[in-house]
């Protein structure tokens, strides 16, 4: 399996699947996955193999085992010297270190697209070295990786499609992004898609079979003790309404600002909180003040792991009005916390929730109606918060895992 990013270092909801994914597929009899990442930082779970694409050689050089103890981090002196075999072709022309392997990043870094390539260069050592019977890929940064190891290996291969770039740039897309997604979607031998919303996309934009294209919805985990632990701490007198995200026009932030303008325009014992990061994240301050808004206002940045459970929590109600949203497991996330949920209906997730409220992400009139009956009709929030746990509870990554073996068994014809 080819992915960007996996627990503890996340930079979005790819690295929250990827776990939930492999994690699902672990608890199946038989099944093995080694997860092969740009730059693992030693910390990741240990129920699958992890396999650290910057100690992959691929320039030979002589060194021997006890200096490669004392640089290898992830890898072993024996995947080393195992990969070292497999080198297949001349990279000395690449910037590569004194153990002959690329060094990477992490995240998105400036020269993405030459980690991507070198991500795929390294590829073909591991399709070479490592026996597998299939070959999982995950969103467009891997898919090159994944497409070279296939035809290395003769393997078949599986890619996930956990957004395209017409969900990330509302339609104005890269033609270079466009042409790595329709590559490997050409390549694959099945293409999961994290909501029929994104299937459709790949069928339509792509130009993909509808046979090889399942919907593979994603899923949460339950909530640890130490999440159930926390506190919430509101005040009586004040509601409050969370946007948590990336700050980008994909996520539909001034819609949200738009929103609680309306619904402040009736009372002012509601706080919003946009919690996150993004390009638009200083137009979203100088549009709350120029609404009048501001002191109703809260930015307070990215928030990371235990920080965004206090955050739904805390909270009284939760909105995702994304423009285009192939899943989104952050509803899922405020649901399990007893925090009702208001999504666009251009969100993948809301085709596995039932409770929840669905708006347009452009009818800010009835985003606003649903945040202001949610803070002023207790009934209506309880029954809400209530429903929406028990439904989620039913929404598991075992459950995931098991639809995706499924999937693989069909493909491999076991």
């Amino acid at each position: 399996m080819f992915g960007w990013e996996f627990p503890p270092k996340i930079y979005g909801g790819l690295a929250v699947a990827s776990y939930g994914i492999t994690h699902g597929l672990s608890k199946i009899p038989g099944v093995e996955t080694t997860f092969c990442m740009p730059k693992p930082c030693g910390e990741e779970d240990k129920f699958l193999n992890i396999v650290a694409m910057n100690e992959v050689p691929v320039v030979w050089r002589d060194v021997n085992e006890d200096y490669l103890r004392s640089r290898l981090s992830i890898n072993s002196p024996e995947q080393y010297y195992r990969f070292r075999d497999n080198i297949y072709a001349d990279f000395s022309y690449k910037g590569v270190n004194d153990l002959g392997c690329l060094d990477f990043a992490g995240g998105y870094p400036s020269n993405l697209h030459e980690e991507i390539n070198n991500f795929s260069i390294i590829a073909g050592v591991i399709a070479r070295t490592q026996e597998c019977d299939i070959i999982h890929a995950h969103d467009w940064l891997t898919f090159p990786a994944g497409v070279h190891a296939k035809h290395v290996s003769g393997k078949p291969l599986v890619i996930h499609v956990h957004a395209t770039d017409f969900d990330r740039s509302r339609g104005n897309v890269n033609p270079t992004v466009y042409g790595i997604e329709k590559d490997g979607m050409d390549h694959a031998d099945c293409i999961m898609c994290v909501s029929e919303l994104t299937r459709q996309t790949v069928i339509n934009h792509y130009h993909q079979d509808p046979a090889k294209c399942i919907a593979m919805h994603n899923a949460v985990y339950p909530l640890s003790p130490e999440i159930q632990a926390i506190e919430p701490h509101k005040n009586p007198n004040e509601k409050v309404v969370t946007f948590l995200g990336r700050i980008t026009m994909q996520k539909g932030p001034e819609y949200f600002v738009e929103a609680a303008s309306l619904v402040l325009r009736r009372t002012r014992n509601i706080r919003f909180c946009m919690a996150g990061s993004g390009d638009m994240l200083n137009d979203m301050i100088e549009l709350a003040a120029a609404r009048g808004i501001a002191d109703r206002f809260h930015f307070p940045g990215f928030m990371r792991g235990k920080q965004v459970y206090e955050c739904y929590k805390n909270s009284d109600v939760f909105v995702m009005p994304s423009v285009s949203e192939p899943f989104g497991i952050a509803p899922l996330e405020a649901m399990q916390c007893g925090c009702p949920s208001i999504i666009s209906k251009q969100s993948g997730c809301g085709e596995i929730l039932d409770k929840c409220i669905k708006t347009d992400y452009w009818d800010i009139a009835a985003m606003a109606d649903a945040m202001y009956a949610l803070c002023t009709n207790d009934a209506y929030h309880n029954y809400l918060a209530e429903e929406g746990l028990r439904e989620v509870e039913q929404i598991t990554w075992e459950k995931v895992g098991e639809r995706i073996y499924n999937s693989y068994k069909r493909v491999l014809n076991w």
